[in-house]
């Protein structure tokens, strides 16, 4: 992706998973990276020591992305840094698997303070600060399209995050900013992969025609084609990248 060469490239939640395997895929293609992480310092600057001896150009940034203090800063030194922002991926995100009727208060407020929280705080500030003519990109997931118990904290709040990229295209439309949401399926990552037997991961495989999960590099290449500028014409859209789960 030429047309990725000299963007500057936020991307929250990138110290580990898919956001890890994004920012390096980005650096490759020639953006300037910020690696933004909550609470794994040593893992975020890991992936920019990697992108760094490879040629690249990426920095990290500490941030909770439910802290709209935290966010402003983010944002502010980002740019105090690299001079704009021209691409916001949010990938931050928490999955707890439980049926309703055993989700505690808790966790489904944490669930909600990540997932939905941090983006419209990260969106809050996009709305001024993202460089005209960009590109927001935020994570969902393709178990919307599905109905499998245990995930209804989850997709509730990755519905609402669908939601709110289809209002954000309209309200920074006029800026030239296109906004959409990306939807992976099952994908090996430590978030994804946490707590669940070989039998249940199997069994999810089998949900999609090639009968695997996704790595993070096949989401990685989505995203890099999703925020480049052949993708300007997509906007307010919902993306599916499951192998055909759903």
């Amino acid at each position: 992706m030429k047309n990725l060469s000299e963007k500057v490239i936020l991307v929250t939640g990138a110290s580990k998973g898919i956001g890890a395997e994004v920012a390096k895929k980005l650096a490759v293609a020639g953006a300037r990276v910020i690696v933004n992480y909550a609470g794994s310092k040593s893992d975020a600057d890991a992936v920019v020591a990697e992108i760094t001896a490879n040629g690249g150009d990426a920095i990290s940034l500490q941030a909770d992305v439910r802290n709209p203090a935290e966010v402003k800063a983010l944002f502010d030194q980002a740019i105090a840094h690299y001079g704009r922002i021209d691409v916001l991926i949010n990938n931050a995100g928490i999955m707890i698997t439980k049926t309703i009727a055993e989700t505690t208060d808790d966790e489904f407020d944490r669930t909600f303070d990540i997932n939905v929280k941090g983006v419209f705080n990260t969106l809050r500030e996009a709305a001024t600060k993202l460089a005209d003519n960009g590109t927001v990109l935020n994570i969902s997931t393709s178990v919307n399209r599905l109905m499998i118990p245990g995930y209804g904290n989850y997709v509730a709040s990755k519905s609402a995050v669908e939601q709110l990229t289809r209002i954000f295209s309209r309200e920074v439309g006029h800026r030239g900013i296109n906004v959409n949401s990306l939807s992976p399926g099952p994908t090996a990552t430590a978030l994804f992969l946490d707590g669940k037997s070989q039998e249940t991961i199997a069994r999810l495989a089998a949900l999609n025609p090639f009968n695997r999960i996704a790595e993070t590099d096949d989401i990685a290449n989505v995203v890099l084609f999703l925020v480049s500028d052949d993708a300007k014409w997509i906007n307010a859209q919902n993306i599916g990248a499951n192998g055909g789960m759903a």
